[in-house]
């Protein structure tokens, strides 16, 4: 009876497994395929084994491939991997470590958040000033936000314009900047916990300590939303004029891939020989913001007139173009351009790059241009479409570009006294003093019309022209002053003289200036190259960097 209960439950419990015949077959082969397994496990070992060879090789490498916690285990490298390595390390001890100044400490009373507007220069500037201002009130400055909703609508950030390591790690013995606020202070900012506010224009240090600062100490975090022209040009620290010149000159580096096209650029316009860069500001936009239409057609007049009136924050609508012209507020045409240039001599067969954007009315206005000057190029020409497809819709970054290929030239000649021609002016002062045609609009405008109007000949014309631009031409000059009318005094940028200036115990008149320029430069086609300069403030030479 026990024994027939037992078989009818092994029966039920072979059913259970789907049957007993089933079963049979699946116990016969597990016990004829015992070899096959034996071989899948073997080839598993073999490849674990391989892999963790190939593991042990990479991290072989060295250091810069990550930890050598294997660093004992023979190595499988042939002779001429070996080789290679060692010639990669040799190379990589070969380059001087950067050494970086020491870090500032002091006492922080906050934290300056600011959003800069403008163009690339105008946003320039801006940084210069703002970074000047941390330092002045001992707080920590935050990486500044660029303008991202100007007419140019350019979605750069600031470490896609410049080396924002570099910025960062130059300037630390003087002020803190971080990347972002600490998380904590972040998020005082993210629940409204912070003051925003524009500061006044053109106000002195004395404004941001009295005003701004009692601001940081009670809110902890303070924004400042717009920062064009917001330091005084004069009647600054000296420390302060030169902070303002050592950020520009030399913290403010552009990024690596901005800086390597600029130098090809250069390069393809070297090795043609000398070159001018024209700042030739004639743009669509420069045209409707300024209200200058000489030589425009009725058709395009209206669209000028149209396009200003729909940016609210271009103030002045109803321009009178001819009156402004008269007095030097327009910016050259392409036609007037080419009269000045060829006054002046400006050999023909020089290369003229164009550093501008899209120029109003295209071929139509620059035929007279390009037919005195026929070696007109542009980056858009030197380049492959190629090169710069990163650089589309990204204005800033290809006024970058232009920046540095005007920092380089053999002449540099802006027709509009914007931002870009101020700094590059002030820029180019501070590299040796060089050759900048700085164009007298108003008595320009005057004799062209008297030349196409027949009351000059040529000749006329042209000595006319260079007698009012022989002292024009970026040499050195005392910055003009004018008392509570700042917007018509010489910008510090143009002519920052604090950093060219020679140390208290060495004072020269301008005589005696133009004298030492004179003993430490020589003469090469017109183009003054400075030599003899020291780099440190506290030699008692001239200043040219730090």
């Amino acid at each position: 009876m026990c024994k027939v209960e037992k078989e009818r439950r092994g029966v039920m419990g072979i059913k259970g497994l789907g049957g007993g015949e089933k079963l049979k077959n699946s116990l016969l082969q597990t016990t004829s395929f015992p070899r096959s397994r034996i071989k899948l496990w073997m080839i598993r070992a073999t490849t674990s084994v391989l892999l963790w060879t190939c593991v042990v090789q990479l991290t072989a490498l060295g250091d810069m491939w990550g930890p050598r916690v294997l660093k004992g285990w023979p190595s499988c490298f042939s002779q001429e991997s070996a080789v290679a390595s060692s010639v990669l390390q040799d190379r990589m001890n070969s380059v001087p470590a950067r050494v970086l100044p020491p870090k500032r400490v002091y006492k922080n009373n906050g934290y300056l958040m600011v959003s800069c507007n403008g163009g690339l220069n105008q946003m320039r500037a801006a940084i210069c000033d703002m970074v000047a201002i941390a330092r002045y009130l001992n707080v920590t400055l935050v990486v500044p936000e660029l303008d991202k909703t100007s007419f140019w609508a350019d979605p750069s950030e600031f470490q896609d314009i410049f080396d924002v390591d570099h910025f960062i790690t130059s300037l630390r013995d003087e002020v803190r900047i971080l990347k972002e606020l600490p998380p904590r202070v972040k998020r005082r900012v993210e629940l409204g916990m912070v003051y925003t506010m524009p500061p006044v224009s053109w106000s002195d240090m004395s404004y941001y300590r009295n005003q701004i600062l009692p601001l940081i100490q009670k809110y902890k975090i303070v924004h400042l939303n717009r920062t064009d022209a917001r330091l005084a040009n004069n009647g600054q620290p000296l420390e302060i004029q030169r902070l303002r010149c050592r950020v520009n000159f030399s913290a403010l580096r552009f990024t690596s891939q901005i800086e390597e096209l600029g130098r090809r650029v250069i390069n393809l316009l070297r090795a043609n020989g000398p070159f001018l860069v024209l700042h030739l500001r004639y743009e669509m936009d420069m045209l409707a913001f300024s209200g200058c239409t000489q030589g425009c057609n009725a058709e395009e007049v209206e669209e000028l007139t149209r396009m200003r009136y729909a940016y609210p924050w271009w103030k002045e609508k109803i321009i009178n173009s001819d009156l402004k012209r008269k007095d030097g507020l327009c910016p050259l045409t392409p036609e007037e351009t080419a009269l000045t240039l060829s006054a002046l001599e400006i050999d023909p067969n020089i290369q003229i790059y164009i550093a501008a954007g899209e120029i109003y009315g295209a071929e139509r206005r620059m035929a007279s241009l390009a037919k005195a000057f026929p070696k007109l190029v542009r980056k858009e020409i030197l380049l492959e479409s190629s090169d710069l497809r990163f650089f589309q819709n990204h204005s800033s970054q290809m006024a970058a570009l232009d920046y540095l290929v005007s920092l380089e030239s053999d002449i540099f000649v802006p027709t509009y006294d914007g931002n870009m021609a101020k700094v590059v002016e002030g820029h180019r002062r501070f590299l040796g003093f060089k050759k900048t045609i700085l164009l007298d609009r108003r008595l320009l405008v005057d004799l062209i019309d008297q030349y196409n109007s027949g009351e000059l000949n040529w000749d006329e014309f042209s000595s006319a022209v260079k007698e009012v631009h022989a002292e024009r031409m970026g040499n050195p000059t005392k910055r003009l002053m004018i008392q509570d009318r700042p917007k018509e005094e010489d910008y510090f940028y143009a002519n920052p003289e604090e950093c060219l200036q020679l140390s208290d115990d060495e004072q020269l008149s301008d005589g005696r200036l133009s004298s030492l320029l004179r003993k430490f430069s020589t003469e090469r086609g017109g183009i003054v190259i400075m030599k003899g300069f020291d780099m440190k403030m506290k030699d008692p030479k001239i200043i040219v960097g730090y």
